[in-house]
């Protein structure tokens, strides 16, 4: 293989690992409104769905309006516009930190837009642009030459459960759920079934179970695929706190709590989709 024949191969491997198109769409609004449409939202939220599975470096959101009204009039209606296309995003699970621009240009000229219907220009000139810049992939790093360090190792679930004290809270660090939803990744039941057992023997421990859901920037994880409802956190804590009552724990010991996104443990977004107990109340008279 010639020398530039591999520097084109190269070169076109370098291209497909850093290049990624930005990610565009438009919404319109009516005259004078800065109120989204039921359609245009619905064609939205369909975009949003779209992004669970990008890495999101970045999202511009950049209103504008007709030639018609005057200048200020239009800067404010536009960025009014943008504004309430950032609402629909935070309230969908959006990190506000990936927003770093929401801008109202005001108007666009009718020569802008290549159409020959006055109204129709102006009705497409009547929008909102969001541009979503995905993250550039970067090549896997050299691999690092292990050393062997001794470390100490990590208690299990089952073992901080039966030397729990008050105060206390537990991680369930080897049961996960998929996005989206209150199902958890496969081999979670048998640990779950072992967690269970040992709060059955402690029976002096009373504690909360908490739901989480994930809370980095590139994942959305607060609604409930099946339902539709925005409870996943809740619908965790309360799946757990059932399957518990079903292995014996009594229920007068132990109640249940969605915790929302509002603490993130970082890293690998599954680490927030996550259960975990505090214990509240230890009571010493029970053997």
């Amino acid at each position: 293989m010639s020398k530039l024949l591999v520097f084109i191969l190269v070169i076109l491997q370098s291209l497909c690992v850093y290049s990624q198109k930005a990610l565009t769409h438009e919404v319109y609004f009516e005259t004078d409104k800065y109120d989204v449409p039921s359609t245009e939202e619905n064609r939205l939220l369909l975009f949003i769905s779209n992004l669970n599975d990008i890495e999101i470096e970045s999202i511009s959101i950049f209103g504008f309006c007709d030639d018609r009204g005057a200048d200020n009039y239009n800067l404010i209606l536009s960025q009014q516009r943008a504004d309430a296309i950032k609402s629909i995003f935070s309230n969908n699970e959006i990190s506000e930190s990936l927003i770093t621009n929401v801008d109202g240009k005001g108007k666009i000229l009718l020569k802008i837009v290549k159409e020959e219907d006055i109204l129709k220009i102006r009705g497409l000139n009547r929008k909102v642009e969001i541009i979503v810049k995905p993250k550039l992939l970067e090549p896997d790093p050299e691999p690092i030459a292990e050393v062997d360090i001794p470390i100490e190792k990590e208690k299990t679930t089952v073992e901080r459960i039966n030397e729990g004290q008050k105060g206390d809270k537990i991680v369930f660090n080897t049961i996960y759920f998929k996005t989206g939803e209150v199902t958890m990744n496969s081999g979670s039941e048998k640990t779950l079934e072992e967690i269970a057992e040992a709060l059955v023997n402690r029976k002096e421990i009373y504690f909360t179970i908490q739901g989480h859901v994930c809370c980095t920037q590139n994942s959305r994880d607060a609604v409930n695929r099946k339902t539709k409802k925005r409870n996943l956190s809740e619908a965790r804590a309360e799946f757990v706190y059932n399957y518990f009552a079903e292995k014996g724990v009594s229920k007068k010991r132990m109640r249940h709590l969605g915790m929302r996104r509002k603490f993130p443990l970082g890293g690998d977004p599954k680490y927030d989709r996550r259960v975990e107990i505090v214990i509240t109340y230890v009571d010493d008279n029970v053997k």
